[in-house]
C-alpha cells in the first residue's frame, strides 16, 4: 500500500522475506528503491529497521504515512469457527492485542516476517487465519471475516523509501540523522542546544543501542530542513564540534499524510 501510494500502480514490485533483505536488495543495486516500516503510532519504533539504518549505507529519499486497518481473514474454503491459529507480523499482533484477548484468548499466534507472509499461510492452510489488510485479502484470494480489529482506530504507520541516490531540496523537507555521543554528562544537552539556537524544529528523537560497546547508545533524530539548506549546514558545523560521530540517513520531502 505504501509502495502504491508513493510510486503508483505501474511500478514493478518485488517482495523480500525480511526488512534486512530490503536493505540488502537496495544496497547491492538489485532494485532501485525499497520501502520499509519504521514506526507505528501505537507500538512505536520498528527496531529491525532502525538497526538496518545503523549498519547500511542506503539513503532515505521519501516517506509515507498510512492509516492502518487490520482484518481477520481466511481461505475461502476454511470453516470460520474451526481454525487453530492466527498469523501476522508481530507489530500487527501487538496492535490487535486487546481484540485478540477478548475474542480468542487461547488461540495460537504465529509471528511472521510480514502480513503478506501470513496471508500466504492462510491461503495454503485453511486452519490458519491471517491478520492483514484488505489489499492482502484481495491479492491472496482470502475472505475477510472480521474488519477493523485494531485496538486503536487512529493507528498510523510511517514507511521509509530507500535508495542509493540523494534528493534535491523541495522547500518542505525533513532530514534524518544518527548521532553517536560519548558517554559523558550533558551529552544530550550538547546535541539539542544547536537546534534551539538555530530554531530548527525537531520532529523525532529516540535512542537505540549503538552495538559498538555495552551501554552505548545512538540518537535517531528527524528535523525539518534539507541537508543542502544553509541553516542545516550551520547546524552540522555546530554538532560536529560537540558530538562523537554523525551519520546522515537522508533528506526527503515531508509526507502530507
Amino acid at each position: 500500500m505504501a509502495v502504491i501510494k508513493h510510486f503508483g500502480n505501474d511500478c514493478e514490485q518485488r517482495d523480500c522475506p525480511t526488512i534486512d533483505d530490503v536493505f540488502f536488495a537496495v544496497g547491492n543495486g538489485r532494485v532501485d528503491f525499497g520501502v520499509v516500516p519504521v514506526e507505528n503510532s501505537t507500538e512505536g519504533a520498528v527496531n529491525n529497521t532502525q538497526d538496518c539504518l545503523i549498519d547500511s549505507e542506503v539513503r532515505i529519499v521519501g516517506e509515507e504515512i498510512l492509516p492502518i486497518e487490520h482484518n481477520l481473514m481466511f481461505s475461502k474454503v476454511a470453516e470460520f469457527e474451526n481454525f487453530s491459529a492466527i498469523a501476522s507480523h508481530k507489530q500487527s499482533l501487538a496492535q490487535c492485542r486487546k481484540w485478540l484477548q477478548e475474542n480468542y484468548p487461547k488461540i495460537r499466534l504465529i509471528e511472521c516476517g510480514s502480513n503478506a507472509e501470513a496471508a500466504k499461510l492462510a491461503q495454503d492452510d485453511a486452519s490458519i487465519g491471517a491478520i492483514a489488510s484488505e489489499l492482502a485479502a484481495s491479492i491472496y484470494g482470502l475472505e475477510v471475516k472480521r474488519s477493523k480489529i485494531q485496538d486503536l482506530h487512529h493507528n498510523r504507520t510511517r514507511f521509509l523509501v530507500l535508495s542509493n541516490s540523494e534528493t534535491e531540496p523541495t522547500g518542505n523537507d525533513k532530514t534524518s540523522i544518527l548521532i553517536y555521543t560519548e558517554n559523558k554528562p550533558g551529552a544530550l544537552f550538547r546535541i539539542l542546544e544547536p537546534f534551539e539556537n538555530l530554531q530548527i524544529s525537531l520532529t523525532k528523537i529516540e535512542t537505540r543501542p549503538s552495538k559498538k560497546e555495552a551501554w552505548a547508545y545512538v540518537f535517531f533524530i528527524d528535523f525539518e530542513g534539507h541537508i543542502k539548506d544553509a541553516k542545516v549546514q550551520n547546524l552540522f558545523n555546530r554538532l560536529n564540534a560537540s558530538t562523537a560521530e554523525i551519520k546522515v540517513l537522508g533528506s526527503y520531502s515531508i509526507s502530507l499524510s
